[in-house]
């Protein structure tokens, strides 16, 4: 069975590919995002999903011992490594993770009642042939007209602090969101169709990293 490496240390994403049958191992990147600057949000997120993800493959190729701790083995056969990335467009402004509460409250005084839409780039690479593919997938995010108690106590909470775009629609941020359009897995982090299909133009099925 090929092994799936998740550059990322989202539990949010890990979760998604777990419930899709797929056991990652995970080695998150700790690359510098500051590193990264784009305009258009979808060149921002693409470049740093790859750039996360070509840091982990750096690490495997040189780190036998690395190999050891995530497959148990220094030589795991087929490997395919994701990175991902995601931001929040609102009002023609890009947003990441808030960096403190503060901006947070702010944030989410901007966003009330304003749409959004939530990017994930996904790079995927099979680390046998080379061979790579990165795509961007857009969902629109309508939110809700949270009090300013309600957006007190949810940053209180700690959970928008730790999500591109200042909340979790798996989570108690999903309370203020009215709807959405597209994909929702993609506003968790991770977009399962989108996977599936760059896992097959690797050449892969995904019932290949099925349990």
């Amino acid at each position: 069975m090929p092994k799936f490496v998740l550059a990322s240390a989202s539990p949010a994403r890990r979760r998604l590919l777990a419930n899709g049958g797929i056991s990652a191992a995970v080695c998150p990147s700790d690359f510098d995002e500051d590193q990264v600057q784009a305009f258009d949000p979808i060149d921002l997120v693409q470049l740093l999903a790859r750039h996360k993800a070509e840091t982990v493959i750096s690490r495997l190729q040189r780190e036998p011992a690395l190999r050891r701790e995530l497959f148990g083995t220094p030589d795991p056969g087929p490997t395919v490594v994701l990175g991902c990335d995601s931001v929040l467009l609102v009002n023609g402004e890009v947003y990441g993770k808030p960096a403190h509460p503060e901006e947070a409250i702010a944030r989410w005084q901007t966003m009330a009642g304003q749409v959004g839409d939530l990017y994930t780039g996904h790079a995927l690479f099979d680390l046998g042939s080379a061979r790579s593919r990165c795509q961007a997938q857009v969902t629109r995010v309508h939110f809700a007209r949270p009090s300013l108690d309600e957006i007190q106590a949810y940053v209180a909470t700690g959970e928008p602090l730790a999500c591109a775009g200042c909340f979790a629609l798996e989570g108690r941020g999903g309370l203020f969101v009215e709807k959405i359009e597209g994909c929702h897995t993609n506003v968790i982090g991770l977009s399962m169709p989108l996977l599936r299909h760059l896992l097959r133009d690797l050449g892969f099925a995904v019932t290949d990293f099925w349990d």
